[in-house]
């Protein structure tokens, strides 16, 4: 129990901070409505920062499934707490985003527009092409969790390493974030979605299911892959594993280039 806490603490406060950025951006009558990419992605940096701090007392601080999962896949965290982690990130994602819909509560009233309210809890596409925004959902992944690891390789001094990953989220909110909204976190999406979907928020459309398995499978790909990455270059030991996925996420490549090529008419 101690990791699904830890873990659903941290989370929590992830998207209260990362939820709450978007919220204060995009949503009418708020004093920081226009702030920005630059003012959001700063914002969900500095929640992975303190939502780190926060669950560091009590588990592995991933707060994030495609973490979670990428860790066990290279022997780094021990399978039977699997679980306990996806499920304390999911809760404390859903937690979260509540909290940030009773801190706007007025803000959602004075906003009409449907989908600027579903983007306050879940990423969105600028262009609607799936496969092509699987392949930058895993992309930003495979740089979160290669990067994760390859910093943990380093010494900084003690208490410092939380700063540095939330440093790594507003660089690859800026970097990569354009198309998708860079999820990069199953939970993040998936929480704040269920939230939505079951939060009385005034006049609201629906919660887009059908984009959903994009946020959660893309970064589980990513994540995945990111580690096999790490285990077979940096610490030169292979494994089979790594070539599966690689074969896998190479065809997903070939795949959105024809796919985004017959879409792109209607784009």
């Amino acid at each position: 129990m101690t990791g699904f806490f830890g873990e659903l603490i941290g989370t929590m406060v992830l998207i209260v901070l990362g939820v709450g950025v978007v919220a204060g951006v995009v949503l009418n009558d708020s004093k920081a409505n226009g702030g920005g990419w630059i003012v959001i992605t700063m914002g969900w940096g500095l929640g992975v920062t303190l939502g780190i701090y926060a669950s560091a007392p009590f588990s592995a601080a991933h707060l994030n499934p495609a973490v979670t999962l990428g860790m066990a896949a290279i022997g780094e965290f021990p399978t039977n707490e699997i679980m306990p982690y996806i499920a304390g990130q999911i809760v404390g994602a859903f937690i979260g985003a509540v909290i940030v819909f009773f801190a706007y509560i007025a803000h959602f009233y004075k906003t009409e527009d449907k989908e600027t309210k579903l983007g306050v809890f879940a990423t969105i596409p600028a262009i609607r092409s799936p496969l092509a925004n699987v392949v930058t959902e895993i992309i930003g992944t495979f740089m979160l969790v290669l990067a994760i690891l390859f910093i943990g390789a380093n010494e900084f001094t003690e208490g410092l390493n939380p700063l540095v990953v939330g440093a790594l989220i507003v660089a690859l909110g800026l970097s990569l974030g354009g198309p998708t909204g860079y999820a990069i976190n199953p939970a993040r999406d998936l929480g704040p979605r269920l939230a939505h979907f079951f939060l009385p928020i005034p006049d609201k459309g629906d919660s887009d299911w059908g984009y959903a398995w994009v946020p959660i499978v893309a970064p589980i790909l990513g994540g995945v892959f990111g580690a096999l990455f790490y285990k077979q270059i940096f610490l030169q030991e292979t494994s089979i594993a790594f070539w599966i996925v690689a074969v896998l996420i190479v065809g997903i490549l070939i795949a959105s280039l024809f796919d985004t090529k017959k879409r792109s008419a209607n784009f």
